[in-house]
Formats: C-alpha cells, sequence, structure tokens
C-alpha cells in the first residue's frame, strides 16, 4: 500500500515537473492573445483595436436605415484625424480603421460596398496599368458614404483619457449618417 502511494507521488511531481518546460506555456507568453490586455504595456493596446472596431461594425450594420435600404451603401473608408496631444507612444491610429474595414468586408453580406479610397485607387493603378494616365477610371465607382475616425485624448498623471469618435458621412448631402465612439482610459 505504501509503494502504492510512492508510485503515485512520483507521478505526480514528474507530471508537474514535465509541465514546467511546456512550450504551449511559452509560446502564449511570447504571443498573448491580441483580444486581452498585456499587463507589460501601457497606453491603447491591441485589445482596444479590436473591441472598437468590433463594436463599430456590429453599431454600423444595425443602422435600421442601413438594413431597410433596397440599394446597397458605397463606402470609402477615409483617413484618421489624429488630434491627440500626448505623442509620447506614436500611436498609428489608422489600425482602427482597417480592422472596421475588414470587420464590415466580413460581415456586410450585401448590404455595404467598400469603394477604394481614390489615392489609393491611383497608386494602385498608375503601379499595375501601363499607359494610363492619371486622372478618374472610367466608370469607377463613386462612393455615397465616407467613414472616418477623430482620436482625441485627455492625459493625466498617470493614465490617458482616449475618445475615439467613428463617423460616416453622407457625401451628397454632408449629413452625418453614423457616428459612435470608444473610450478607453490606459496607463501610461
Amino acid at each position: 500500500m505504501y509503494g502504492k502511494w510512492m508510485s503515485l507521488g512520483i507521478v505526480f511531481v514528474a507530471a508537474l515537473a514535465g509541465c514546467t518546460h511546456d512550450r504551449p506555456h511559452e509560446y502564449g507568453k511570447q504571443r498573448p492573445p491580441v483580444d486581452q490586455a498585456d499587463p507589460r504595456d501601457t497606453g491603447l493596446q491591441s485589445m482596444d483595436v479590436v473591441a472598437a472596431s468590433d463594436r463599430m461594425s456590429a453599431s454600423l450594420l444595425s443602422r435600421p436605415e442601413l438594413n431597410a435600404s433596397k440599394m446597397q451603401w458605397q463606402i470609402v473608408i477615409d483617413r484618421v484625424e489624429d488630434m491627440t496631444t500626448d505623442h509620447e507612444f506614436r500611436t498609428n491610429y489608422q489600425i482602427f480603421l482597417e480592422r472596421l474595414k475588414d470587420n464590415l468586408s466580413k460581415q456586410g453580406h450585401g448590404r455595404i460596398v467598400l469603394i477604394e479610397n481614390r489615392e489609393q485607387f491611383n497608386n494602385l493603378r498608375g503601379r499595375e496599368l501601363e499607359g494610363v494616365a492619371p486622372g478618374p477610371a472610367p466608370q469607377a465607382a463613386q462612393p455615397d458614404y465616407s467613414l472616418y475616425l477623430k482620436a482625441m485624448d485627455m492625459p493625466g498623471r498617470g493614465t490617458n483619457y482616449f475618445y475615439l469618435q467613428f463617423a460616416m458621412t453622407d457625401l451628397h448631402t454632408r449629413v452625418i449618417v453614423w457616428s459612435d465612439r470608444y473610450e478607453v482610459r490606459a496607463a501610461r
């Protein structure tokens, strides 16, 4: 009986020792999940990009006007207006719009059409098509809406409050047809 408990104890200790060199655990430390805060970081994190873009795509795609429309909304993803005052972290806020664009592309299900930004389109076309003069493309799609982001902050001693305002403007009427925000306070 004593030998049986001793054997179980040895197996238990061996199992614990084997777990201390577990490669997946090391990989998890090197590559933490993008939807969780990492205590080693300060300021905005990947978790904020994921949360903001997921929330904004759900908010935009749930608009009654969009869902009742018989026509697809043609949306161009515009740019970020960085109005932040604390440039210590040099955040590239464009990543918020890019992930939102990917979400809309996957979840739009025929309700929206994403139109390439004119400047990016002209750059692509000029690099790939020979003999094409700059300017509007024949029969180029014309967006109805422009989706953009304003990034603002209010730094304090230990934290920074971020206010990210997403908005979509009707390019024909100048009416802001949708606006939503993502707010977070993060350690500096």
